[in-house]
């Protein structure tokens, strides 16, 4: 099982012991054998999230080329999220009707399909004017990013990751996927001494005990808990 990650031991277990039952009722074997087979450990909210340093996020945006129409995409697709912490599908469900260029506010379909609204800034409204007005494609389609070969339909959720496995190649660091940029944010918060409340506000998270896994990455507050016990 070193070779595979938690959720993959866990269910290559889960298959296992299903053989065992089966070959057991088929008279295969004789004894019940699926009772010795280890559970895998794993526990909720166990692991550190990940955080990239600001200088690979900076990275990450300056590998983009903007004067292609692919790199003013991918600049405003990697703004999105390192600056609001989108989610990969949140960025490919963008429309261009969900942006309302006066108030300052875009409307997104966040999980669960539930639509919000999130402010618009003045930075990240100045990469999708870029992309929209010189990068996209001309289309009915009413999406904002496309893809861009034939026949450029709509970017699904994995050509956003693909957006950013491509610039981390570019930038010559780690392979890393979208959420990665969203852990990145919460961090950068913490350390600029946001609460937890104010970080799950910026996230979306509906459970507040979500957001509570980023206080371990907050070592310094910790720290001041930790020493007086």
């Amino acid at each position: 099982s070193r070779k595979y990650s938690t959720k993959t031991s866990k269910r290559i277990v889960s298959d296992l012991r299903s053989l065992l039952c089966f070959l057991l009722l088929d008279g295969q074997i004789s004894h019940p054998l699926a009772g010795a087979v280890p559970t895998v450990a794993c526990w909720r909210y166990g692991s550190l999230p990940r955080a990239l340093e600001s200088q690979s996020v900076r990275r990450l945006l300056q590998s983009c080329d903007r004067r292609t129409a692919a790199g003013l995409r991918d600049h405003a697709i990697l703004t999105l999220l390192a600056r609001l912490g989108l989610r990969r599908g949140e960025i490919a469900g963008l429309e261009l009707d969900g942006i309302d260029w006066r108030q300052g506010v875009i409307k997104i379909l966040g999980k669960g399909a539930r639509p919000q609204r999130l402010p618009l800034p003045p930075d990240v409204g100045k990469t999708l004017t870029a992309d929209l007005c010189r990068g996209r494609p001309a289309s009915t389609n009413r999406r904002v990013f496309l893809s861009l070969r034939p026949p450029r339909g709509s970017m699904n959720p994995t050509g956003v990751g693909q957006v950013v496995h491509r610039a981390c190649r570019r930038a010559g660091i780690p392979s890393v996927g979208p959420h990665r940029l969203r852990h990145t944010i919460a961090t950068e918060m913490l350390r600029e001494g946001a609460s937890l409340p104010e970080v799950a506000q910026v996230l979306r998270h509906q459970s507040i005990l979500t957001t509570a896994i980023y206080a371990k990455v907050d070592r310094t507050a910790l720290r001041t808990v930790a020493q007086p016990w």
